[in-house]
């Protein structure tokens, strides 16, 4: 994890609208004879020397209340007053209260049941109001860990569970776990049409050639992603289903589905809005307004005490109203339909249960 740690206390003088704060030094008689674009990169290491360099330019940088070049030698004991220029990248790492739904906290991890809407990561349109920006004032000791003890996301209009690690230790446990596709992560989605099997859908991702902005499957390159499909329940015009992720790409499960010809519920990107249904189906889905996705279940094991811990999420309110509409109009009842239910009470669905089933289809290009 190599992500750069930015201090709290270098936002202590930035209201809420500022972009910049001002910084007074003095030069140390250590540093006589230097430049001052020199001397100013020993005493602010955090920033790089080009971006000095072009705050003093920028006459940013003032010397004794006068703005000089940045080859100007100093003595020693000159006062310096530099207004600070912070990127919003960096702007974005500032602690905001917000109530965060804890689903399980203790010294070392915490397990969020993250509502859809809510972004995870500040990025750009999104430099605040993130998960991030609230796991900081929840916990202020994660300004001590890479990306705030984050260690997967969920996309903004996907629901369910996510885990934070609390210390770097915990951090570079779970990412190892993460690594070695031993975190258990499932999820439950009403995809469009009659979904014939079970299957595994297994199929490499990467940036859509066509638009960089949307992930896609790809004959040719792209990184190795693995979803295995059970469907719970099938509808006249979708299909309740589970997805267990083996691996954890971008969008994998919102492009492996599309990919199969049944792309998610209401997905604004990779959906189908010409999928034929109902007229109550149709005003439902408009009502869920984002993909039909939730995080259900996540099982892994504790980064401290080595035991393997499990939690589930319930369907929230959205998923449940499209869910029970589409339940009014029948579920298709024959034998062949390999129907669970509704699943929330079910076992696990564990890798045992995979390689038992009578039959896998493979979805691959």
């Amino acid at each position: 994890m190599t992500d750069p740690y930015i201090d709290p206390d270098d936002y202590s003088d930035i209201s809420e609208n500022e972009v910049s704060a001002t910084q007074l030094l003095e030069v140390p008689l250590s540093l006589c004879g230097e430049r001052l674009d020199a001397a100013l990169a020993k005493l602010l290491p955090d920033y790089s020397r080009s971006r000095l360099t072009q705050w003093i330019k920028d006459g940013l940088v003032k010397v004794d209340g006068q703005v000089v070049a940045p080859k100007t030698k100093m003595l020693g004991g000159e006062k310096l007053e530099v207004t600070l220029q912070l990127t919003n990248e960096e702007m974005a790492f500032q602690p905001e209260p917000m109530d965060l739904p804890i689903v399980f906290e203790d010294d070392h991890i915490l397990v969020i049941n993250k509502p859809a809407g809510l972004v995870v990561h500040p990025a750009s349109g999104n430099w605040s109001g993130t998960l991030l920006n609230g796991l900081l004032h929840h916990c202020p000791s994660l300004a001590n860990v890479p990306r705030a003890g984050i260690v997967h996301r969920l996309d903004k209009d996907t629901s369910g569970l996510m885990v934070v690690a609390k210390t770097v230790p915990a951090q570079t446990e779970l990412v190892r776990q993460m690594q070695a596709r031993t975190v258990k992560r499932v999820y439950r989605a009403i995809a469009d049409g009659v979904v014939p099997f079970d299957g595994t859908i297994d199929a490499n991702i990467g940036r859509d050639p066509h638009n960089r902005l949307k992930m896609a499957v790809l004959k040719f390159g792209g990184k190795p992603a693995i979803t295995h499909l059970r469907v719970l329940e099938r509808f006249a015009s979708h299909s309740y289903v589970e997805c267990k992720l083996e691996t954890g790409r971008t969008h994998q499960i919102r492009v492996h589905m599309r990919e199969a010809g049944h792309p998610l519920a209401g997905d604004p990107v990779y959906g189908n809005p010409r999928h034929k249904m109902d007229e109550d189906a149709a005003a439902a889905v408009k009502a869920l307004g984002r993909q039909a996705l939730h995080a259900f279940a996540l099982a892994l094991i504790h980064p401290a005490t080595g035991e393997e811990r499990s939690w589930k999420a319930p369907l929230p309110d959205d998923f449940r109203a499209l869910l029970d509409l589409l339940r009014g109009d029948g579920a298709v009842a024959d034998d062949e339909t390999f129907a669970h239910g509704d699943g929330e009470d079910d076992e696990d669905w564990d890798d045992d249960d995979d390689d038992d089933s009578d039959v896998e289809v493979i979805y691959a290009r």
